[in-house]
Protein backbone atom coordinates (compact mmCIF):
# COMPACT_ATOMS: atom_id res chain seq x y z
CA UNK A 1 0.00 0.00 0.00
CA UNK A 2 1.54 3.48 -1.06
CA UNK A 3 2.33 5.78 2.06
CA UNK A 4 -0.28 8.45 2.59
CA UNK A 5 1.28 11.49 1.06
CA UNK A 6 0.99 9.21 -2.03
CA UNK A 7 -2.50 8.72 -1.75
CA UNK A 8 -5.70 10.69 -3.21
CA UNK A 9 -8.74 11.56 -0.97
CA UNK A 10 -12.12 9.81 -1.88
CA UNK A 11 -15.02 12.34 -1.36
CA UNK A 12 -17.20 11.62 2.21
CA UNK A 13 -20.58 12.98 2.24
CA UNK A 14 -21.03 11.31 5.55
CA UNK A 15 -23.20 7.65 5.97
CA UNK A 16 -20.09 6.36 6.92
CA UNK A 17 -18.71 5.63 10.45
CA UNK A 18 -15.86 7.92 11.40
CA UNK A 19 -12.28 5.94 12.06
CA UNK A 20 -12.40 4.22 15.31
CA UNK A 21 -9.86 4.98 18.27
CA UNK A 22 -7.35 2.24 17.35
CA UNK A 23 -7.33 2.83 13.78
CA UNK A 24 -6.81 6.34 14.52
CA UNK A 25 -3.56 5.70 16.57
CA UNK A 26 -2.03 3.53 14.12
CA UNK A 27 -2.63 6.56 11.24
CA UNK A 28 -1.14 9.35 13.49
CA UNK A 29 2.17 7.21 14.27
CA UNK A 30 2.55 7.33 10.25
CA UNK A 31 2.68 11.17 10.45
CA UNK A 32 5.25 13.87 11.88
CA UNK A 33 5.48 13.75 15.59
CA UNK A 34 4.31 17.04 15.24
CA UNK A 35 0.87 15.59 14.45
CA UNK A 36 -1.50 14.61 17.86
CA UNK A 37 -4.52 13.04 17.97
CA UNK A 38 -7.36 15.00 20.12
CA UNK A 39 -8.58 13.65 23.55
CA UNK A 40 -11.82 12.10 22.15
CA UNK A 41 -9.90 11.00 18.88
CA UNK A 42 -12.34 13.10 16.66
CA UNK A 43 -9.42 15.29 15.27
CA UNK A 44 -5.85 15.38 14.63
CA UNK A 45 -3.80 18.94 14.60
CA UNK A 46 -0.22 19.99 14.70
CA UNK A 47 1.46 23.41 15.08
CA UNK A 48 4.22 24.31 12.58
CA UNK A 49 6.66 27.07 13.82
CA UNK A 50 8.46 28.95 11.21
CA UNK A 51 11.36 32.01 11.04
CA UNK A 52 9.20 34.87 9.90
CA UNK A 53 5.47 35.65 8.56
CA UNK A 54 6.82 35.02 4.65
CA UNK A 55 7.31 31.36 5.72
CA UNK A 56 4.45 31.26 7.56
CA UNK A 57 2.14 32.90 5.11
CA UNK A 58 3.39 30.40 2.25
CA UNK A 59 3.03 27.10 4.05
CA UNK A 60 -0.49 28.36 4.76
CA UNK A 61 -0.71 29.36 1.41
CA UNK A 62 0.76 25.48 0.13
CA UNK A 63 -1.72 23.74 2.83
CA UNK A 64 -4.67 25.81 0.90
CA UNK A 65 -3.21 24.27 -2.56
CA UNK A 66 -3.48 20.58 -0.80
CA UNK A 67 -7.12 21.18 0.51
CA UNK A 68 -8.25 22.81 -3.00
CA UNK A 69 -6.49 19.80 -4.66
CA UNK A 70 -7.84 16.91 -2.18
CA UNK A 71 -11.47 19.18 -2.06
CA UNK A 72 -10.84 18.29 1.79
CA UNK A 73 -9.97 21.30 4.15
CA UNK A 74 -8.59 21.78 7.34
CA UNK A 75 -8.96 24.31 9.78
CA UNK A 76 -6.51 26.72 10.11
CA UNK A 77 -5.08 29.39 12.56
CA UNK A 78 -1.83 31.47 11.89
CA UNK A 79 0.52 34.40 13.26
CA UNK A 80 3.91 35.36 12.43
CA UNK A 81 5.96 32.37 13.20
CA UNK A 82 3.73 29.74 13.73
CA UNK A 83 0.72 28.05 12.00
CA UNK A 84 -1.58 25.69 13.50
CA UNK A 85 -3.64 22.89 11.20
CA UNK A 86 -6.61 20.71 12.58
CA UNK A 87 -8.03 18.10 10.32
CA UNK A 88 -11.61 16.05 11.14
CA UNK A 89 -14.02 14.91 8.20
CA UNK A 90 -17.24 17.30 9.53
CA UNK A 91 -19.52 14.93 7.77
CA UNK A 92 -19.20 12.05 9.68
CA UNK A 93 -18.19 14.29 13.50
CA UNK A 94 -14.71 12.34 13.55
CA UNK A 95 -11.81 10.92 11.80
CA UNK A 96 -11.86 9.78 8.22
CA UNK A 97 -8.63 8.46 5.76
CA UNK A 98 -8.84 12.05 4.25
CA UNK A 99 -7.29 13.50 7.49
CA UNK A 100 -4.49 11.32 8.13
CA UNK A 101 -4.18 11.91 4.07
CA UNK A 102 -3.69 15.39 3.73
CA UNK A 103 -2.11 15.70 7.36
CA UNK A 104 1.25 13.54 5.33
CA UNK A 105 0.92 16.11 2.65
CA UNK A 106 1.23 18.44 4.46
CA UNK A 107 4.10 16.71 6.46
CA UNK A 108 5.66 16.16 2.68
CA UNK A 109 5.82 20.08 2.28
CA UNK A 110 8.56 20.40 4.82
CA UNK A 111 10.71 17.40 3.46
CA UNK A 112 11.11 19.78 0.73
Amino acid sequence: MPDLSQRKCVPCEGGVKPLDRAMAETLVKQLGPQWQLSADGKQISATFEFKNYFRTTAFVNAVAWIAHNEDHHPDIAFGYKTARILYWTHAINGLSENDFICAAKVDALLKV
